[in-house]
């Protein structure tokens, strides 16, 4: 575990970690894959990330979720990518939307799937987030869709409607997050700390969709803020 009081300084060390990672990809391979997630938490390290001396052309990013909301709302992550990870020279990655401008994501899904297969998979670095309920990605406990999203069959990208939710999602499904050479999970505050020990005691990956990373061959280098701070 990566444990930091300071959101700002643990999104610094993580980004350290993940360019230091990205830099083997290419090293080994010619080429890297990256995953990262939406929301405020990941923030500091997006911005953090994006500043990092690294061959950015080499690099695929996709993200590990995303509402069906178009760029422009607020809450699209992608847009976040705009303000954060792609604000700096990470501009010049390749980049992988989940978000097909259609109606429904059951209209994109193949294509998606498709582009996801030949830019940015299989990964070769995911970080992905936590909610309270013990979610990841969009896999959500209770949600139409997770059974698909967790079967070692799934394709790569499944659609999402989650409890309560105020608009469908698309998530990476399980077996392109456990598949990630490298994993690495990001959670702010007593609440998410709290959450992620009642993941550790649950059953399974349908109560506690989480348990996806945790559960992982090597499982996932969790990166913990004890304090809220400010995106």
């Amino acid at each position: 575990m990566i444990e930091e009081r300071d959101p700002q300084r643990l999104g610094a060390v993580l980004a350290d970690r993940v360019a230091a990672d990205l830099r083997a990809a290419i090293s080994a391979g010619g080429r890297a894959r990256l995953a990262v997630p939406g929301g405020t938490t990941p923030a500091p390290f997006l911005r953090a990330l994006g500043a990092a001396d690294l061959d950015w052309e080499r690099v695929a990013v996709t993200l590990t979720d995303e509402r069906w909301v178009p760029v422009s709302d607020p809450r699209s992550n992608q847009g976040l990518l705009a303000d954060t990870l792609f604000s700096g020279p990470a501009a010049g990655a390749e980049f992988v939307p989940l978000y097909g401008a259609t109606a429904e994501p059951a209209q994109s899904l193949d294509a998606i799937a498709a582009a996801l297969g030949h830019i940015a998979l299989p990964l070769d670095v995911v970080v992905a987030g936590m909610g309270a309920d013990m979610h990841t990605a969009s896999l959500f406990p209770g949600a139409v869709g997770l059974a698909e999203a967790l079967s070692d069959a799934a394709p790569p990208v499944v659609a999402i409607t989650a409890p309560g939710a105020m608009e469908p999602r698309i998530t990476l499904s399980a077996p392109v997050l456990r598949q990630a050479s490298r994993r690495y999970l990001l959670i702010h505050g007593p609440a998410k700390r709290a959450a992620l020990e009642r993941a550790g005691a649950a059953d399974g990956a349908e109560a506690a969709p989480v348990r996806v990373l945790l559960d992982a061959p090597g499982g996932a280098t969790v990166c913990y803020a004890a304090g809220e701070g400010r995106p």
